[in-house]
Order: structure tokens, then C-alpha cells, then sequence
């Protein structure tokens, strides 16, 4: 990411942050949409990025420990389960998508605890309220989550990275616009 102060200081600079930024904020934005109406697809991709991801990490592990110290087995050993773990994944994505389920379910229970905890810490503030309703939705969610285990987590992954990538389109795009009135104001 481009500092604001070195941004500012070339008018080629936020021409190209505007132009690219809305380029690849359209893209978010229909890859969002996509995960939100198809998220049985976006949830096996998910899972298929994330073993491909650790298979890469298990060839990255393995090459570093024979080149610095080819006795370390407990390097030996990480390449090797990172290996399996990201060969069973891509074999049966659905596994992947589970296990993603589970790990959702624990954010949202520790986000509910979170939540709830710094409502009662603010509570005669204004807005208390509001972190309390977000603990009771984070609450709900993470037990939704475990009592439809592993059911649920083929659509809710897909949901939940469609809407994070959606949103980041809005980012990008807001941000693009903000880039183009700064080089106008310039």
C-alpha cells in the first residue's frame, strides 16, 4: 500500500492508485457477488486455495530445511504434514471447508466473549449497547455454526468470504474516487 503522503506528492501516482484501484475494486466486487449468490462454489474454492496454499508452504519448508540442516526432523516433519494436510484438502475440499467451519465458529465465539466483555466495561458510556448486540449476533452465529456443523459450512464460508471480498470492492472503489478528487484538487 502506497503511504497518504507519498500519494499525494505525485499527480501520476493517484492517476494510476484511482485507475487501478477501481479496476480491481470492479473485481472484488463481482467475485463478492459471486460468493454471495453461489457460495457452495466460493467455499470449495476457498478450501482448494488454502491446501494449494500449504502445499506451496510444505515445498518452501522442506527446501529451507535441506538447505540449512538436513537433520532438523522437526522440519522434515512440518514440510511433511503440511504436505499431507494440503494433499487430503485438495483431494476432498469438502474437508477443508469443515475445518474452516470450525475455525469460523471459534472467531465468533471468542468475538462474542470480546464484545460482551468490553460492553459491561463501557457500559454507562454511550453505545454500550452496540457492542453488546454485536456479542449476542457473534454468539448466535459461532453456536449456529457448531450445531449445523459441517452442514452449514459449505454456504456460510462462501458467504462470509463473499461479503469480506464485496466489501473490500467498496473499499477499493471509495478509494479510487477519493484518489481521483485529490489529483483534481491538486
Amino acid at each position: 500500500m502506497v503511504r497518504y503522503s507519498v500519494l499525494l506528492g505525485s499527480g501520476e501516482l493517484l492517476e494510476k492508485f484511482s485507475k487501478y484501484s477501481k479496476i480491481y475494486g470492479v473485481v472484488f466486487l463481482i467475485l463478492g457477488l459471486l460468493g454471495i449468490f453461489f457460495p457452495a462454489v466460493m467455499s470449495l474454492s476457498t478450501a482448494l486455495f488454502y491446501g494449494w496454499l500449504l502445499m506451496f508452504a510444505s515445498f518452501a519448508i522442506g527446501l529451507h530445511t535441506w538447505q540449512t540442516n538436513k537433520k532438523d526432523w522437526l522440519g522434515w516433519l512440518k514440510s511433511m504434514v503440511l504436505l499431507m494436510v494440503g494433499i487430503l484438502i485438495i483431494l476432498n475440499p469438502m474437508v477443508g471447508v469443515a475445518a474452516l467451519g470450525i475455525l469460523f465458529a471459534v472467531y465468533f465465539l471468542m468475538d462474542a466473549f470480546a464484545s460482551m466483555a468490553l460492553a459491561l466495561e463501557i457500559k454507562p458510556s454511550k453505545g454500550w449497547w452496540l457492542s453488546s448486540l454485536n456479542g449476542v449476533l457473534s454468539l448466535v452465529i459461532g453456536i449456529y455454526l457448531i450445531v449445523s456443523w459441517p452442514v452449514s459450512s459449505l454456504f456460510l464460508i462462501g458467504i462470509f468470504v463473499g461479503v469480506s471480498l464485496f466489501f473490500d470492492g467498496i473499499l477499493l472503489l471509495s478509494m479510487g474516487s477519493a484518489a481521483r478528487k485529490l489529483k483534481e484538487n491538486a
